[in-house]
């Protein structure tokens, strides 16, 4: 279940998560594609650069908890995290503002890397990625609009397919894996890094509570239904004339008209007319 985009457009321009995908970006193709080549060169620009929590709690190159959060060990370990921020983090960068959404980032990978020092602090195991400031991004997401609608790629064998969920539950299971993982895995043999995962995301909840209340808690659910407050986003498949090959575009649609689009199949195409709406439901809190 790998998530592609989320329904919840946001109304102010996401700069700080632009500039933070081009910052990780820039700084991966500055050494990877040329230290990839020799494992011995790219270990030693690790063994600078990135966190080692046995050198941290002694106070040894404590500025690489800051650092190992611009690095990333591969293609798909950076395609992923940009992807997960791309689709979270301009939502907490509406509600927090530019400098407060990067505050509030900054403040989530920190969070995670101590989550992952107190797991293990006597390991030698570079730590490197964005992943613990996107989970801190995702648990802030969690606690503001747990009936997001989100689109996920499902892949079973041969079978691919789109399924509209709601961000609960999406996320719920997210952070239910890291759990399970980080308890069954050997922290000290390497791997991912579930308990910074765990950690930032705990965090990003904790963080956004201030928020969360100031808008009213759980009477800021109940004016939203847990949903965005604004007019959501729909997907919906077009066939351009003459042409076979099916586009995506997308539309706004009020929150009391929102269904899920999961079975593309069912979208009229041109002259046929909608059925009755029905509101979305689903979900908790």
């Amino acid at each position: 279940m790998f998530p592609i985009r989320d329904h919840n457009p946001s109304d102010r321009t996401p700069f700080v998560t632009w500039a933070l995908i081009v910052l990780n970006t820039v700084v991966f193709l500055s050494y990877f594609p040329s230290l990839s080549g020799s494992e011995r060169l790219l270990l030693a620009f690790y063994d600078q650069w990135a966190l080692v929590p046995a050198e941290t709690v002694k106070g040894i190159d404590t500025y690489t908890i800051l650092t190992s959060m611009f690095l990333h060990g591969g293609w798909m370990h950076l395609i992923g995290n940009m992807l997960f921020l791309f689709i979270f983090g301009d939502n907490l960068e509406d509600r927090l503002g530019h400098l407060g959404f990067l505050l509030f980032y900054l403040a989530s990978g920190l969070a995670a890397a101590a989550g992952q020092i107190l797991a293990d602090p006597v390991s030698s195991v570079p730590m490197v990625g964005a992943s613990g400031a996107i989970a801190g991004v995702m648990g802030g997401y969690l606690l503001m609009f747990p009936r997001a609608r989100i689109d996920v790629l499902v892949i079973i064998v041969f079978l691919i397919r789109i399924f509209t969920i709601p961000a609960w539950l999406m996320l719920g299971i997210w952070f239910g894996l890291q759990l399970v993982n980080g308890l069954s895995m050997d922290v000290a043999g390497g791997g991912v890094a579930y308990w910074a995962h765990a950690g930032g995301f705990v965090a990003g909840l904790v963080l956004m509570l201030p928020v969360f209340l100031r808008r009213g808690g759980p009477a800021y659910w109940a004016s939203t239904h847990g949903k965005p407050p604004h007019e959501e986003v729909e997907y919906v498949v077009s066939r351009p004339r003459r042409s076979s090959i099916p586009r995506v575009r997308r539309v706004r649609s009020t929150r009391t008209a929102d269904r899920p689009l999961a079975d593309l199949s069912r979208v009229p195409r041109t002259g046929q007319r909608r059925g009755p709406r029905t509101p979305w439901t689903g979900g908790r809190d």
